[in-house]
C-alpha cells in the first residue's frame, strides 16, 4: 500500500475506466453509486467489469486495500436500476491466483439484483462478466 490515503484515488480510477460516479463513500464498505451509460432494464455486465477492473488494477498496484464493495447503479438521479457487491476475499483470492477471473465474475454476478425483479439477475450464457482483461 502506498503512503497515500488508501481510498483517495478510487473515484478518479473509476472515472478513468468510464464509470460515471454520482456518489462515493470510500470507507469500509466502499459504497459507490454510478449512473449507467446503458439505461435499459438490466445492469450492464461490461460496465460492472470496468468498475471492478479499476479496483483490481489499484489493488494490484498496492494503491487500494480491498474492502467490501456495494454498488448501486442508477439510470438517472433517483431512478435506481440495480445493485451488486464484491467481497474483499474475492479480490484477494483473484490477486493471489486462488480464484480465476471466471470464478470472481460469477460470484459478483450472483449478487446482482435489478430494481423490481425481487431476485438475482440472470447471468450471461457463460456466467461471466464480460471484461476486456488479458487472462
Amino acid at each position: 500500500m502506498s503512503d497515500d490515503e488508501p481510498t483517495s484515488g478510487v473515484e478518479p480510477a473509476l472515472r478513468s475506466y468510464g464509470i460515471s460516479v454520482e456518489s462515493i463513500d470510500a470507507g469500509d464498505p466502499l459504497e459507490v453509486t454510478y449512473m449507467t451509460a446503458f439505461p435499459g432494464r438490466e445492469v450492464h455486465r461490461r460496465e460492472i467489469g470496468r468498475a471492478l477492473n479499476a479496483l483490481i488494477d489499484r489493488a494490484e498496484a498496492d494503491a487500494w486495500d480491498p474492502v467490501r464493495v456495494e454498488a448501486t447503479v442508477i439510470r438517472s438521479p433517483g431512478d435506481p436500476l440495480g445493485t451488486w457487491t464484491a467481497e474483499p476475499a474475492w479480490f484477494e483470492g483473484l490477486l493471489a491466483d486462488d480464484l480465476t477471473e471466471t470464478e470472481f465474475s460469477t460470484r459478483v454476478l450472483e449478487t446482482l439484483t435489478h430494481v423490481g425483479d425481487g431476485g438475482d439477475a440472470d447471468a450471461d450464457a457463460d456466467g461471466e462478466i464480460e471484461e476486456d482483461r488479458t487472462p
